[in-house]
């Protein structure tokens, strides 16, 4: 009895060996073959400051078990938010049939929805605003063949006026230079509007289509007794935030000793007094699990659209050169403070 026993003992213990093996090799299957595929990626830069979104959408598509040149085949073009430069972009990946374009910010997230449709090519797209145009159509569904990770810009761009508050309880005149053609800054400016409104504020609105509209502002502004304005807010567009557009602003502020709200690709700038927004880098890192998921099969209008985190990085240095405190309030809610 005690042999029989034993023998069906070795014979389950056997077969179980025979079942991890079987599994095991299933598993070991399932890896290879998804890095023995091939897969090709489009990537649209439409703002050069959000250029390092794609070196780190790199880095952990690396991660994933996506290398470059072995199993994946990047081909990543630029441009300076120029919509029809974006569509040439988009057209020429559409025609090489890549398995997935990832654009970004807004202009080219827009620009490369407008382009696949009627394909089957699908989108990625990051740092782009959901407000004011139809680029999803839910943030829990974004429907067609598009997702990605969301500028919160309404959402920013409140608090950045909130915490300009705390640092300037007076804050009567609060100025912006802005692109009014932009995506990103629809959702953005009806909300700031509404805000200073509310406050009994105003707010100086200086809408612009090139840089030197933003100089012959500030010139004018300069010439008067009264600059008219008490703090200068930075919005998401690509004509303020160029390197041209924000030594004007730069400038100008430190002239008059004004704080300056930084925004979008504002993050190392030592001339704003703090910024809040985005991880920028971490925003690549975002995009890349939802990069895989779509190149496994699933369908990218079914996956949700992420929201990028914000933080706030204080320039204590520059507020108390200002001659101005530093909010205790910022102290607690900062991720970075240079002093």
């Amino acid at each position: 009895m005690k042999g029989s026993t034993c023998r069906h003992d070795r014979t389950v213990n056997r077969l179980a060996a025979i079942i991890w093996i079987a599994l095991f090799g299933l598993l070991l299957f399932a890896c290879e073959g998804k890095k023995s595929e091939e897969y090709r990626v489009g990537i649209l830069v439409a703002f050069p400051k959000f250029s390092v979104i794609a070196d780190t959408f790199k880095e952990e598509m690396a991660s994933l078990g996506y290398i470059e040149g072995k199993n994946i085949f990047y081909d990543q073009q630029a441009v300076n938010i120029d919509p029809a430069g974006e569509r040439r972009i988009v057209e020429k990946f559409v025609k090489e049939k890549v398995d997935l374009v990832f654009a970004f910010p807004t202009s080219g997230a827009v620009s490369a929805k407008a382009v696949t449709q009627g394909t089957d090519i699908p989108v990625l797209f990051a740092m782009a605003g959901i407000e004011g145009n139809n680029l999803v159509d839910s943030v829990r569904r974004p429907g067609g063949n598009i997702t990605g990770i969301r500028y919160p810009g309404p959402d920013l761009t409140l608090k950045r006026y909130e915490l300009l508050q705390e640092l300037l309880p007076k804050l009567k005149r609060l100025y912006i230079t802005y692109n009014p053609d932009y995506p990103a800054n629809r959702g953005s400016l009806q909300i700031l509007r509404q805000a200073v409104e509310a406050d009994g504020g105003t707010l100086v609105e200086n809408p612009v289509s090139n840089v030197e509209s933003i100089g012959a502002d500030l010139e004018k502004r300069e010439a008067a007794d009264d600059i008219g304005l008490d703090a200068i807010m930075m919005m998401p567009d690509n004509i303020s935030q160029s390197s041209a557009g924000w030594s004007l602003i730069d400038g100008f502020a430190s002239r008059h000793k004004l704080p300056v709200s930084g925004a979008g690709a504002a993050i190392t700038d030592p001339g704003v007094v703090f910024r809040y927004g985005p991880d920028i880098p971490g925003v690549g890192r975002m995009a890349a699990p939802l990069a895989d998921k779509i190149l496994q099969g699933t369908k990218a209008g079914t996956i949700p659209v992420l929201s990028a985190e914000a933080y706030l990085r204080v320039n204590y240095k520059l507020v108390k050169e200002l001659g101005l405190a530093v909010p205790a309030s910022w102290l607690e809610m900062a991720t970075e403070i240079n002093r």
